[in-house]
């Protein structure tokens, strides 16, 4: 029989491109037998916009795209009882935390985690299985830093979660990280973790169209959310606004507003502020095919998160030959410098004249971005796409179901 994964999800949509359509697939083509546990928000699962859907995937167990999907009602323990679970090594609320429920009754081989709290409840599964003398392996596949120790939440949650994390990761067979520095970090904690990094890239895009940098416009793209935390709404309103005293400046939005929020865009920008909506994850090359440049804006230094951050939006930019412009953000920023695939702004918080300033800079310099675009695609290419991905992830499998491996050593 196959080998049985269970990949634990806490928060994500079940379509996640990471979790759904680059690992799951290909953990599925290799041979494995995959199952999701997904959450429903009011009794539905929810699109990556956070669309609830309503008229399909109502079936508590259904198989999507070869994918076993089983759902639980999202409902949880207070976080004190949480970390005294964590603490005593006994689970006594696994009846209340529907995760932990579902998880154990799918008996799977490896359970693979993808956020803090799927995290807590993969630790309580191994715990409670191995009780029963049933050992399984445990994966976590570290999307962010958490705690992020730049955050602002109090000082005292942050200690009580890193204490947490430090006991959890005794459970854990194998890390998975987003980048390099996030790995320095897991073995800053221990240096005989055993971790890989699997960066956040998508599938190659094929028969690439070399893109035209000689028309008379430019246009800037941002991918992904908006709202209060991401996105810097009102930047891209006023980038737009002040770079068309310029030159003739176009702002393009793939993603964009969630399904319960709204983005007003006023009069005088209209016809230069253009917006997809949430596409199809294959959909995207098609998107960014009159895309010049490619917007990332993180907030720092007061996120661990952003300050070493590789995001889905920066490999897509590079995979669509966009060269990326983006802040002083630590890891793309060594990125960047290293293949010269995009721009980075030695702010970690530009103003909107430092960003215009950037971008009549590539204005004036076609040539430039069109050796940055061919960097970008080609560094895909020979080095980052899910294709180079793709080998990591089935060597991090075969490594923990070796009978002696061990994750964690004290």
């Amino acid at each position: 029989m196959p080998t049985k994964i269970c990949k634990l999800i806490q928060h994500h949509p079940f379509q996640d491109a990471r979790i759904f359509k680059k690992e799951a697939k290909s953990l599925l083509k290799a041979g494995y037998d995959v199952t999701i546990v997904a959450p429903r928000t009011n009794g539905y699962l929810f699109n990556i916009d956070g669309t609830p859907y309503t008229r399909q995937f109502l079936s508590p167990v259904f198989i999507h795209e070869g994918i076993r999907i089983v759902t639980y009602k999202d409902r949880r323990e207070t976080l004190e009882q949480l970390i005294a679970n964590v603490h005593t090594g006994k689970c006594t609320t696994k009846d209340v935390n529907l995760l932990i429920k579902t998880g154990l009754a799918q008996q799977a081989d490896i359970y693979h985690a993808h956020e803090y709290l799927s995290l807590y409840a993969g630790v309580c599964i191994k715990r409670e299985l191995r009780a029963r003398g049933k050992h399984v392996k445990l994966i976590y596949d570290s999307h962010e830093f958490t705690p992020d120790l730049y955050a602002p939440i109090p000082q005292e949650k942050k200690t009580i979660l890193y204490k947490a994390l430090l006991e959890m990761l005794k459970e854990v067979d194998h890390i998975i990280a987003i980048s390099d520095s996030m790995k320095t970090w897991y073995l800053s904690i221990n240096p005989k973790l055993r971790i890989d990094v699997i960066y956040n890239s998508p599938p190659l895009l094929r028969n690439r169209t070399a893109k035209n940098f000689r028309k008379p416009h430019l246009t800037m793209c941002y991918e992904g959310n908006i709202d209060p935390r991401r996105g810097s709404a009102d930047r891209i309103l006023e980038i737009t606004r002040v770079a068309n005293n310029k030159l003739d400046f176009r702002f393009k939005i793939i993603g964009g507003v969630r399904s319960h929020q709204s983005f007003a865009v006023p009069p005088y920008l209209r016809g230069k502020i253009f917006r997809s909506g949430w596409v199809d994850y294959h959909m995207i090359p098609q998107q960014m095919a009159d895309v010049d440049i490619g917007w990332i804006d993180y907030k720092l230094p007061f996120s661990l998160n952003h300050m070493f951050a590789m995001p889905n939006k920066f490999f897509s930019y590079l995979n669509n030959g966009v060269p990326v412009l983006v802040n002083k953000c630590h890891e793309m920023e060594s990125f960047i410098r290293r293949h010269h695939c995009g721009l980075v702004i030695d702010k970690p918080l530009p103003s909107v004249a430092d960003y215009v300033y950037a971008i009549h800079y590539l204005h004036k310099r076609r040539d430039l971005l069109k050796r940055m675009s061919d960097n970008a695609y080609r560094v895909m290419q020979e080095s980052y796409a899910w294709e180079h991905m793709e080998p990591i992830l089935y060597s991090v499998y075969k490594r923990v179901l070796k009978p002696a491996y061990l994750g964690y050593i004290l």
